[in-house]
């Protein structure tokens, strides 16, 4: 029997090596990333936030707790916190979805006006909605005593709920468009066929299916709410809570140390519910998300549909009302009081005292985004494809910027990096090595800007890489691309919509920021968010609405040329198991 021998080995020459060559990159380009993230999230976080719960538990800080706990103006402080919390995480939640139940539901008109309306506080400043609702339902509103004829107090705690539930509800409204476009209509479709009525379907199929997502937004807009600093600085009256009563113990009584115990009361309660948050994010997800939708959705086009869209609409006339009167009082004198149209808010603003705050502000926002973005798109891939045991501590480490509250953070870059003080124009923080100087607290600020951005990249990024096989870099690599050239060739084109998102997001934060940065202001570096605070807190209403609207003007002029730089959005195709090519 004849038996085939093997074929002899082809003589190939000298065994290929660059493998090894290969990896020794790839693994020394992820250390590299690796080293600068972590370098980053530790200064921008870490650090600061050691520096507040140090203080705070510090020994000359302990008698403070003593004095909170029996103090009933303290007590009061953090039962009006948490009351401002849960009334604006209700209502937020609730108007978020009532404008996604009409988008998703309801066969009515007007959708995609009511979409554009429901997105306009995201672009806006924090103090547009407070001044605007001000000038119109105050004491001398234009709406309540000129209209109406009623001397009606906004300050205090139902003026906050109003203002917070408008600036915030369009981050639960988008979260929930999202998920109830993701329910399958088929189980809807099966109720139907066996004869449940409209409210049975809501009641017994939809909520139950969309209450783990409810949660999220909810426990996001409370924390929201109790970190925020503007609106109650502008708008709280007597009704004080945590962040602005650990602001005014810096800035009113320059005590550093009840500030810390203030912020790391108001970190206990933000932190562990944002950790909340995000377990139900996560539930919702493995909850509602059942595959491809199936079927149709059939909207509600019955009598029942009105009352709802009318709800819809009232709510759509006071968020257009309040930032018309933003537009509308930039223009004019004295808005309700005197008419008269003038330029001169905008002359003082873009060439008299305002332009060097719109110059540092859209300087320094330029310089962070690309940074945030840039690094927030680099820990999603190291957390995603890289790293395994360290890769939670990174994540929490990165999103530790939105996890705390921005006056907390604000507080800790004070104690952290601490001005001692100036040398000619130059601001010595002597915390950092070595004394280093930053000039006019610029690099603070920029700082300051990347820690509060960098984690929408993460999460946007983080997405976007769970829905794009590893195959692809590995098929890269092994062709003999290194792993940052295959990041940047393969990596990122195809993932460009959430690098979109995450330096949009940045740029709007960064212009909009006033919580972190408020206490870093230098007589050298002016921020646009500071003068409108100053402008809004002297009566000067009219220079407020002026810098509200070129500030936003210019948010949405840094939109466009993001979207003309980083260009057109990456299409994936996916094959029949369900990989992407």
């Amino acid at each position: 029997m004849l038996v085939e021998s093997p074929p002899p080995p082809v003589d190939t020459g000298p065994p290929n090596r660059p493998r090894r060559p290969r990896r020794r990159s790839r693994d020394v380009g992820v250390t590299v990333a690796v080293v600068a993230s972590v370098l980053l999230v530790a200064v921008g976080s870490v650090v600061p936030l050691t520096a507040v719960l140090s203080t705070a538990l510090s020994g000359p800080a302990l008698p403070r707790y003593a004095e909170f706990v029996t103090s009933s103006t303290d007590l009061g402080i953090l039962r009006n916190t948490l009351v401002l919390g849960l009334l604006v995480g209700v209502c937020g939640t609730a108007i978020g979805f009532l404008f996604a139940f009409v988008q998703t539901r309801l066969a009515v008109p007007g959708k995609r006006i009511l979409h554009v309306v429901a997105l306009l506080p995201i672009v806006s400043p924090p103090f547009a909605v407070a001044t605007a609702a001000i000038v119109l339902y105050g004491r001398q509103g234009v709406v309540t005593s000129g209209l109406l004829g009623v001397e009606y107090d906004i300050y205090g705690l139902d003026g906050l709920v109003l203002v917070l539930s408008l600036s915030l509800f369009p981050v639960a409204y988008l979260g929930m468009l999202g998920m109830m476009r993701g329910l399958d209509p088929a189980m809807e479709e099966a109720a139907m066929n066996l004869g449940a009525s409209r409210w049975h379907i809501f009641r017994t199929v939809q909520l139950p299916l969309l209450a783990p997502g409810l949660a999220a937004p909810f426990l996001l807009l409370f924390v929201e709410a109790i970190a925020d600093l503007a609106n109650p600085l502008a708008l709280g009256g007597d009704y004080t809570v945590l962040a602005s009563r650990a602001y005014l113990a810096v800035t009113g009584e320059y005590d550093t140390t009840s500030a810390a115990v203030y912020s790391l009361i108001l970190l206990v309660p933000a932190v562990g519910l944002y950790l909340a948050q995000r377990y139900w994010l996560g539930r919702r997800i493995r909850t509602t998300i059942t595959g491809r939708p199936s079927g149709t959705v059939h909207l509600i086009t019955g009598p029942v549909r009105w009352p709802i869209f009318g709800l819809a609409l009232f709510v759509a006339v006071i968020v257009v009302s309040l930032y018309g009167t933003v537009l509308l009082g930039s223009v004019t004198r004295v808005f309700g009081v005197d008419n008269t149209v003038t330029l001169q808010h905008f002359r003082e603003v873009v060439l008299g005292v305002g332009q060097e705050a719109l110059r540092d502000t859209t300087v320094l926002a330029a310089v962070a985004t690309p940074v945030a973005g840039v690094f927030g798109l680099v820990i999603a891939w190291l957390v995603t494809r890289h790293l395994r045991r360290s890769a939670g501590w990174l994540d929490l480490a990165g999103t530790l910027g939105v996890a705390v509250p921005g006056t907390v953070l604000g507080i800790g870059f004070l104690l952290a990096y601490r001005p001692d003080r100036y040398i000619g124009d130059v601001l010595v923080f002597p915390g950092l090595v070595g004394g280093t100087a930053i000039a006019g607290g610029a690099l603070a600020i920029v700082l300051a800007y990347v820690t509060r951005s960098v984690p929408a990249g993460l999460r946007t990024g983080g997405a976007a890489l769970t829905q794009l096989h590893p195959s692809l870099e590995e098929a890269s690599m092994n062709l003999g691309a290194g792993t940052f050239r295959t990041f940047r060739r393969v990596v990122v084109p195809l993932i460009r919509p959430a690098l979109l998102t995450g330096l949009s997001y940045s740029f709007a934060r960064s212009m909009t920021s006033i919580s972190t940065v408020i206490l870093l202001v230098t007589p050298d570096t002016k921020i646009i968010t500071s003068q409108i605070l100053s402008a809004a807190n002297t009566g000067r209403y009219g220079v407020a609405f002026a810098y509200c609207t070129v500030l936003t003007a210019i948010v949405l002029a840094g939109f466009g040329l993001i979207r003309l730089l980083i260009g057109g959005t990456a299409v994936l195709h996916r094959t029949s198991t369900g990989r992407s090519s």
